[in-house]
């Protein structure tokens, strides 16, 4: 059963973070990975708010490993920086990660604090 409850929410999570890779990229350009860090933030967000809050874990397959787990793509993050540096964007790449790290890191603890002050 919960490798079901992981499909579907992967099956809803992945064409998510496809669409709306595609849709921050085609807004902002492709010299930078905007679509990859909007979702992974989106991601982090609603992970950080899922891990701390009671959830069974029947939800916590769902939409923690499921959904979040397919929303999210650390390769791409790693992929996309490693082409940057390629391609001679070595600063490019430094900002991606330091961006993605700080930023996925805070959206985490963002989401976690928020689920805390509504379970209070």
């Amino acid at each position: 059963m919960t490798v079901l409850l992981i499909a579907l929410g992967a099956a809803v999570g992945a064409p998510l973070r496809y669409l709306t890779d595609r849709a921050v990229q085609a807004r902002f350009g492709a010299a930078f990975p905007w679509g990859t860090l909007v979702v992974n933030v989106a991601g982090s967000l609603l992970l950080g708010f899922l891990a701390a809050l009671p959830v069974g874990p029947a939800l916590g397959a769902l939409l923690g490993t499921g959904l979040c787990g397919a929303l999210t793509t650390y390769s791409t993050f790693g992929y996309q920086t490693l082409r940057l540096t390629r391609t001679g964007h070595r600063r490019r790449a430094l900002a991606n990660v330091l961006l993605s790290v700080t930023a996925t890191l805070a959206a985490a603890t963002a989401g976690a604090t928020l689920a805390q002050s509504l379970t209070r």
